[in-house]
């Protein structure tokens, strides 16, 4: 059906219908999206941590307008440490070749105020896939294999930006007191 071509009524709920999702926030794909209230953000990768997965996780908090800072010129730090790699086999054949590989993916995070107030307590997060190798194929399976860790990068970094979402300015608040309280508990001050 032409659209131009149907009816005013028409028209005017179709463009109703997406001033009102438009509006409510939806997003059709991707992490949801990193409240405002978290920047300037930090982010602070470890040695070990990929290049690949530091620079994903980036550029979707760029995506999301979340301004990126040198940790030592930002509020928060989200620190991205301990990668880990496993790859093991996960099906054995007749003659006790792997007939099948399970990649994981590990990484610990934390995101803490410039004053070390934890907003996220530290956490691991893991990604993994399992593949199917062909010995007698072995640069193709290679390929996937190098392709599969990518997608691992991305997954994690997504699963990053989730555990950032919920952290809108009226619970950064109530964390930031909560800890004040007890900061004064164990000080023994009222």
């Amino acid at each position: 059906m032409n659209l131009l071509a149907s009816s005013p009524k028409t028209l005017l709920a179709g463009l109703t219908l997406s001033l009102l999702v438009s509006g409510c926030g939806f997003q059709l794909r991707g992490a949801p999206p990193v409240s405002s209230a978290l920047q300037p953000l930090a982010v602070d990768c470890s040695r070990n941590v990929p290049e690949q997965l530091c620079s994903s996780v980036k550029t979707q908090l760029e995506l999301g307008n979340i301004n990126l800072q040198p940790a030592e010129n930002a509020d928060y730090v989200l620190n991205i440490s301990n990668f880990r790699r496993e790859r093991r086999a996960s099906a054995i054949t007749v003659t006790a070749a792997a007939a099948e590989y399970t990649l994981r993916q590990t990484v610990d995070i934390e995101v803490l105020t410039s004053d070390k107030v934890p907003l996220i307590a530290p956490a691991d997060l893991s990604s993994s896939e399992t593949y199917r190798y062909d010995e007698t194929n072995v640069l193709a399976k290679q390929r996937e294999e190098e392709a599969l860790r990518e997608q691992l990068y991305d997954r994690l970094a997504q699963q990053i930006i989730f555990r950032l979402a919920p952290l809108d300015r009226a619970r950064i608040e109530q964390i930031k007191k909560d800890a004040e309280q007890t900061r004064h508990q164990d000080s023994g001050q009222p």
